[in-house]
């Protein structure tokens, strides 16, 4: 191995290594975005299905993306991958593998947020199954594997689409079908604001993940050649603050007061929106980009709300909506020198040819995963009688229910022993 394979197989390592640790923000985030009684049942779940993802993809996600002698939907090749080498890489393949594992893994845990204070754990466990064998893999391989997307320039530097968009569909697809959470909705259809028992977790979950986003964004250069990684990690940086400070100051003129819990998402927004564009685009762009994404998550929470769908992480709004308008941005502000795949955007001179091929990429892309996460957990609410538990459980919390034991057990088992006093 040559000194440049092993520098980049160095970098993105340390890629991968950021992006698994992004799963820590997540269990920080989504438990201090819901209540206390659920608390111990969301860490948990988060590491047991990523546990099942990690199988999953190395039996048969990974070949479904990278194989080779595929058709329309997948590549057929590499499965139970064992660690050879694959010509054409300029670092390990094993690598490369582990790194696109962690991918996997995001989109799975961004899923999740939408079956949240809710859901069976036998739910989470047969959607891993599935999510990672069936819906994930088709998208990435459409984008990132030599698919038909691909083949039309679609830009998606790192998963914009391929990543936030196909896990907010099947999000959007769980909500839907497991239905508000108890107290959520009025009959009058007022909302009732159901808070989050941590807001420093949630905090510290948000960072977590703009850490974890330079492994995400800035190792999807797969090299340290030329240091252009430096120049991603930049933008990447620049677009999650301006979506922090968009979200932070839209939120203080139309309700008064300066929202946290929006701005965090705000910041995440802008993370998700540039993570397509981070390397096709300039610094001001990047701005721009991430300011957008702050004032449309703000006004994307308040729209679900009134709709009422039940999304107790805003991860539509997040995921959803900024990996839509992330994906967009390049067909607008792709440079000419940066545009490394398809097309310069409509103000640099490119006309609407990318953002065509980026909307037919966002429309495609989320319609099957939604569609195939919709019928995946249909089904299973057959088979399972229910993907929801029952009202009593959901009530106590999932911690003692699924579990048997508090995620908290000093808070709540000292007021049961006060009570039975």
């Amino acid at each position: 191995m040559d000194s440049l394979t092993l520098m980049n197989s160095l970098w993105v390592m340390l890629g991968a290594i950021l992006v698994i640790f992004m799963q820590a923000g997540f269990i920080l985030l989504e438990a201090g975005s819901t209540r206390m009684k659920n608390a111990g049942h969301i860490a948990g779940k988060t590491v047991f299905t990523f546990g099942i993802a990690s199988i999953v993809f190395w039996a048969v996600g990974y070949g479904f993306i990278f194989g080779k002698n595929g058709n329309f939907f997948v590549g057929m090749s590499d499965f139970f991958y064992s660690g050879y080498e694959i010509d054409g890489l300029s670092l390990s393949t094993s690598v490369f593998f582990v790194f696109q594992l962690a991918f996997a893994g995001v989109s799975l845990a961004i899923a999740f947020a939408g079956f949240a204070e809710r859901a069976k754990l036998s739910v989470y466990l047969i959607f891993s199954v599935l999510f990672t064998a069936l819906v994930y893999p088709v998208v990435a391989h459409w984008i990132w594997g030599g698919g038909w997307l691909s083949e039309h320039g679609k830009q998606d530097f790192a998963g914009s689409t391929v990543v936030h968009l196909t896990g907010a569909m099947a999000a959007l697809a769980a909500t839907i079908l497991l239905k508000p959470r108890i107290g959520k909705y009025n009959k009058d259809g007022s909302v009732n604001n159901i808070y989050g028992h941590n807001q420093v977790y949630t905090a510290l979950g948000v960072l977590i993940l703009w850490v974890g986003w330079f492994g995400f964004n800035a190792g999807s250069t797969i090299t340290v050649e030329d240091g252009f990684f430096g120049f991603v990690a930049l933008n990447t940086n620049l677009a999650a603050g301006a979506g922090a400070v968009s979200a932070l100051i839209i939120s203080w003129i139309a309700g008064g007061k300066a929202d946290i819990p929006t701005m965090l998402n705000g910041a995440l927004a802008g993370l998700v929106a540039i993570t397509a564009s981070c390397a096709f685009v300039d610094t001001w762009a990047a701005v721009v980009i991430g300011l957008i994404a702050g004032i449309l998550v703000y006004f994307s929470m308040k729209f679900f709300d009134k709709v009422k769908i039940d999304d107790p992480i805003y991860c539509l709004s997040v995921h959803g909506v900024a990996g839509v308008w992330g994906t967009l941005s390049t067909g607008f502000f792709a440079t000419p020198e940066l545009a490394t795949i398809g097309n310069p955007g409509l103000f640099y001179g490119g006309g609407l040819t990318q953002l065509g091929i980026q909307a037919l990429g966002v429309f495609t892309s989320g319609l099957y995963a939604f569609v195939v996460s919709f019928v995946i957990l249909a089904v299973m609410k057959k088979l399972l009688n229910g993907l929801r538990v029952t009202e009593e459980e959901e009530m106590i919390g999932l911690d003692l229910s699924e579990h048997g034991v508090y995620g908290y057990p000093e808070a709540f088992e000292s007021n049961e022993q006060k009570l039975g006093s």
